[in-house]
């Protein structure tokens, strides 16, 4: 390794090597957080994915784009191996408590029992088993399409929702589309429900459960005073049997049959789902990977400029190794030892600094960017190759050094 000099241009090497160290450390920084949040986030959607309940989704453009939800889902099952045709509409609406808080609400309606079964390990304990929602089928309000049978009225609340209006089991709950309180109806509490840790997590903290019909009704796509879409839905839900859930070709099948019933909607599996996702996780780490490449690049010019600054202060002492007949190998060597210690210690402050910035994210950020930050996952293989990608380009910054330093005339460096 070479010389460090004294006094003054022993502090000034040692500065140039904190900044050296500094330049790679920010610059190993940005990946290290990009890849691990952005890893974290993909990782726990295709989770979401692989645990759901449901195996295929139907959906369509627009607000509320499925028509004929409930005789659409009864067609459905009429397929060989689906199990479960859930449709879910979701609404935003009003909801004035007892104690006059008045607050938005996400408004959920669904089939009571087609969507239970649809629901994952993970989901399956928030919810109260079997919904206490009344009619389990929806079919006795729904009519036939007419929404002239006898309404539940029954309603669950999200337990964050329970928890800021003081609400409990027994009492009514006002709701409705508007701002408008005499527009509203007066809904049972039924019972309430967890919110599961997801992105949307703080903007569908306060959600309630109702009938799909109930729903419909309420928010004007029932047939007395039906809207744009008749009997609306935003998705339908298909589980099949679990022989065919596990078979890709099969439930590729299945996809298909439902497609055919409704050509001019959107049908996917959620293993179409997942690869895209995957896919789209690939890209976005390359992404991540070229844009921190312009960081890695200005830390490595600068460590390569260290270096060769280096060499020029030892001029003198190169030329005198080289005069006593030190083999070339042991000069470079010594450039290139130094380099790799410097990018070394780069990689790993950076390393390090990006797991702070994402731990300081996670804990003082907004509520959003909180939510992405604790799902972070510091993958060890892929670090492992940040800071050896870093570690070797280190090697092709020294280069520049070595060869000013072979190129030294024995004679001049002698002077």
């Amino acid at each position: 390794m070479m010389g460090y000099g004294r006094g003054r241009a022993l502090r000034h090497s040692r500065f140039q090597w904190v900044l050296a160290i500094a330049a790679i450390g920010a610059a190993v920084a940005l990946p290290v957080v990009l890849v691990s949040v952005g890893g974290g986030v993909s990782q726990h959607e295709l989770a979401n994915l692989e645990n759901a309940g449901y195996q295929i989704v139907v959906s369509a453009g627009g607000s509320h784009g499925i028509a004929g939800a409930h005789a659409l889902s009864q067609r459905i099952l009429s397929v060989a191996s689906v199990t479960v045709a859930s449709p879910v509409l979701s609404v935003a609406i009003d909801a004035f408590a007892p104690n006059g808080a008045v607050s938005p609400v996400l408004a959920e309606g669904v089939i009571p029992g087609e969507f239970t079964p649809t629901l994952g390990p993970t989901e399956s304990g928030l919810f109260p088993s079997p919904l206490p929602l009344g009619d389990p089928s929806d079919a006795r309000h729904y009519a036939n399409g007419s929404f002239d049978g006898p309404a539940t009225y029954d309603v669950l609340v999200s337990t964050p929702l329970e928890s800021a209006f003081h609400l409990r089991i027994g009492q009514q709950l006002l709701l409705s589309q508007s701002t408008n309180r005499s527009l509203g109806v007066e809904y049972n509490i039924t019972g309430s429900f967890g919110v599961p840790p997801t992105l949307l997590g703080p903007t569908g903290a306060f959600a309630i459960l109702v009938p799909l019909s109930d729903l419909q009704v309420l928010t004007g796509y029932g047939a007395a005073n039906a809207s744009s879409v008749y009997d609306a839905a935003d998705t339908i839900q298909v589980a099949v049997a679990g022989s065919v859930s596990t078979n890709p070709s099969a439930l590729s099948n299945v996809r298909d049959q439902v497609q055919s019933l409704v050509p001019f909607y959107s049908v996917t599996s959620l293993t179409q789902e997942a690869e895209q996702l995957q896919s789209a996780s690939a890209v976005l780490t390359g992404f991540y990977l070229a844009l921190s490449s312009v960081g890695l690049t200005v830390g490595l010019i600068f460590l390569a400029l260290v270096l060769l600054r280096r060499v020029e202060i030892d001029r003198r002492s190169i030329g005198i190794r080289r005069a006593l007949g030190l083999p070339a190998w042991s000069i470079v060597g010594g450039i290139m030892r130094e380099g790799v210690y410097i990018a070394a210690l780069g990689a790993l402050a950076g390393v390090l600094g990006g797991y702070l910035v994402v731990e300081s994210l996670a804990r003082w950020a907004t509520a959003a960017v909180q939510e992405a930050a604790q799902l972070a996952v510091f993958d060890p293989v892929i670090l492992s190759a940040i800071v050896a990608g870093v570690v070797g380009l280190s090697v092709l910054a020294s280069s520049v050094a070595t060869r000013a330093a072979l190129r030294t005339e024995i004679t001049e460096a002698l002077r």
